[in-house]
């Protein structure tokens, strides 16, 4: 083993004492106390360990700051979506936007094709601040220029560009794949109001966004709608907006307000339209019944039946429907289903049928006009504070019963003269014949009386059926012969006047003269002063005193009769 090294070398210390000297014995630093070889002992001296360089620091910062970016970046974004489109017509990568109520959410990222070549898959990253709009009912659609049949809208994309709308939804659970709208909704999830649901017959030229009317007063619109699955009709969705929404009651009636309906009925041509829109493009109208209470508001989603025009919506007031027959003996040509029946011009049924009946016992055809009665609408007509029918009145056999008694008939009258339309007349005549109601009969049947102008016709064909009685044949042929004698009497007359002119009227004449010659001489004799009249006034006189003896003897007599036998006495 080798001496180690003397005279100071590296990491050793002095072998002398002093300034380079052998220590001493005993000293200080000398050799510990029982070193007896006198060989010094090395001492270990731990390594002092090198500080970091500075140089160091700034790349460790520059990490520290690139790894907080890239954290604070994937941190700040949203979810990334993918929208299912038809075409990606105006869409961009990283150019075209994704708003909500104009405020910009998220970027289009890229786009793609379908597997199945249908459809167009855009994918948009949200920023982090709009996830909570992003729910599983929220609806995206492309904003592009668009013109409808009744708007005009997206025309500020002419300049900017399209973006994808987006109205979000309400549900508590997300997702991230959605299926875009191909036109933007009626109406958006955030516009207070209320759906309805109407059922018709056919969807005319209705489509969606077809405004709906209160009183023509635009508050809503047509938001879907679908084909029964029998085919057989059409399910509709309106949106009604707040508050107008509360207008839509359980007693409302909802029909086509489309272009302008125009018909001819029994009270004359009438011609219904709503506002220029519909008129162009269609609409429903809806209305609360008349002359009935305010109904309770609807509840959302509740059904309703769209008729076909404003005069079928309104007609039935109420469920409470009585049904009765009437036999009229005259023409039924101008009575047709639908047309009124009224009570003094009240209107309160309809003719629901007009149909052939053959009665077996008679042998006859009958043609039977089967009529619907609303009650209601006669009950809403009571004055207010008036006297009310009582519970027995309310009756409907009771009332009829004692109706009939006083006359109460169904009778057919005209209500046009120019398209001959008929309607039926429910009325009393206190003439007509006594009747009474079946009511076994089902449906019952109420007594009739016939037209006016049917009464007037039967008249007429009785005055022509006795005219036809006379025999014109044999009164012609005695009125000819008496013309014929009568012309030859006016021949005879005719000869005898002219003999009278050719020889009785000379001497009439001169008869005439004597006459006139006659009367001369009476008046003559007639005259105050002459001598005729001297004697005959005379005369006059001796009669008179003749007279006057012949009273007195006549007085005479009768008082002494005795006088014709004996004589007068004399004189005492």
């Amino acid at each position: 083993m080798a001496e180690p090294p003397t005279g100071g070398g590296a990491g050793l210390p002095p072998t002398g004492g002093g300034a380079g000297g052998p220590p001493t014995e005993g000293g200080a630093d000398g050799p510990p106390a029982g070193d007896r070889t006198g060989v010094p002992k090395a001492l270990v001296t731990p390594r002092r360990r090198r500080a970091i360089s500075l140089v160091w620091v700034i790349p460790l910062l520059a990490a520290l700051v690139g790894a907080w970016v890239i954290w604070q970046h994937f941190n700040s974004q949203g979810p990334t979506i993918t929208i299912a489109f038809k075409n990606a017509e105006g869409i961009e990568a990283n150019k075209t936007k994704v708003r909500y109520k104009d405020v910009d959410i998220g970027t289009v990222t890229g786009t793609s094709i379908s597997a199945d070549r249908q459809q167009v898959i855009i994918t948009a990253q949200i920023a982090k601040r709009s996830e909570n709009l992003i729910l599983d009912d929220t609806r995206f659609w492309v904003v592009r220029p668009r013109i409808s049949v009744n708007t005009i809208s997206g025309l500020s994309t002419l300049l900017s560009g399209a973006y994808i709308d987006v109205d979000a939804g309400k549900s508590d659970s997300r997702r991230q794949a959605f299926t875009g709208l191909e036109a933007p909704p009626p109406v958006t999830s955030d516009t207070a109001g209320r759906l309805f649901v109407l059922h018709a017959d056919n969807i005319g030229s209705l489509y969606i966004g077809a405004p709906a009317y209160y009183r023509r007063v635009p508050v809503g619109n047509v938001t879907g709608y679908t084909l029964d699955r029998d085919g057989k009709g059409v399910t509709l969705e309106i949106f009604v907006g707040a508050p107008n929404d509360a207008l839509v009651t359980d007693n409302v009636r909802f029909w086509h307000a489309s272009g302008i309906d125009a018909s001819i009925e029994a009270s004359g041509i009438k011609l219904n339209t709503e506002s220029i829109i519909s008129v162009l493009v269609g609409g429903i109208a809806f209305e609360s019944l008349p002359d009935t209470p305010q109904g309770a508001p609807a509840a959302a989603g509740a059904t309703f039946r769209l008729y076909g025009d404003r005069a079928a919506a309104l007609k039935n007031l109420t469920e409470e429907v009585h049904t009765y027959l009437l036999y009229f003996k005259e023409s039924l040509r101008g009575l047709a289903s639908g047309a009124p029946v009224d009570f003094h011009g009240i209107v309160i049924g309809e003719v629901r049928a007009v149909s052939v009946e053959y009665d077996r016992e008679a042998k006859v055809l009958r043609f039977p006009v089967e009529i619907a009665i609303f009650p209601e609408r006669m009950r809403s007509r009571y004055r207010i504070g008036g006297p009310e029918l009582s519970a027995m009145e309310r009756n409907p056999r009771i009332l009829l019963d004692r109706m009939v008694s006083r006359g109460f008939r169904a009778q057919l009258k005209s209500a046009n003269l120019i398209t001959g339309q008929l309607y039926v007349a429910l009325d009393l005549f206190p003439r007509a014949a006594p009747a009474r109601i079946d009511w076994n009969h089902k449906p019952v049947v109420l007594p009739t009386v016939a037209a006016p102008l049917e009464d007037i016709q039967e008249t007429i064909g009785n005055i022509a059926r006795k005219l036809d009685k006379v025999p014109f044949d044999a009164i012609g042929t005695d009125l000819d012969r008496t013309l014929k004698t009568l012309n030859q009497t006016l021949r005879s007359a005719d000869q005898v006047v002219g003999r009278l002119n050719s020889a009785i009227l000379p001497e009439l004449q001169g008869t005439l003269a004597q006459a006139r010659q006659a009367l001369g001489n009476a008046d003559r004799l007639l005259a105050p002063d002459a001598p005729v009249q001297d004697n005959l006034q005379q005369t006059l006189k001796e009669v008179t005193r003749a007279a006057q003896a012949l009273r007195v003897l006549t007085d005479y007599l009768s008082r002494h009769p005795e006088s014709l036998i004996r004589g007068k006495k004399e004189a005492p």
